[in-house]
């Protein structure tokens, strides 16, 4: 399933496929603007996301084998709820 077909499911349900479009892309934008701000976004039944920092480190360049610093950085994630587990297995 991709963006437009979740837009399909949910106008299903509100009246318009616009109204539908406007719902998805507001829960997208307010998950988006609560990581940007380091918060945790749980949504009981189906998960939490959160930021996770990723120290720096040293890697390898695979084509040269040279090493190289990664830099450290901010990483989404996603730690799926009890529901969801559930409901996949």
């Amino acid at each position: 399933m991709n963006k437009s077909d979740l837009v399909n499911e949910v106008a299903k349900i509100v009246k318009t496929k616009k109204d539908a479009q406007g719902a998805v892309d507001s829960v997208f934008s307010a998950i988006t603007q609560a990581l940007k701000n380091e918060d945790i976004v749980t949504i009981i039944g189906f998960g939490t996301f959160k930021v996770s920092k990723r120290s720096a480190r040293k890697g390898r360049n695979p084509q040269t084998g040279a090493e190289m610093e990664i830099k450290a950085k901010n990483v989404p994630k996603f730690i799926p709820g009890k529901a969801l587990k559930t409901a996949v297995n």
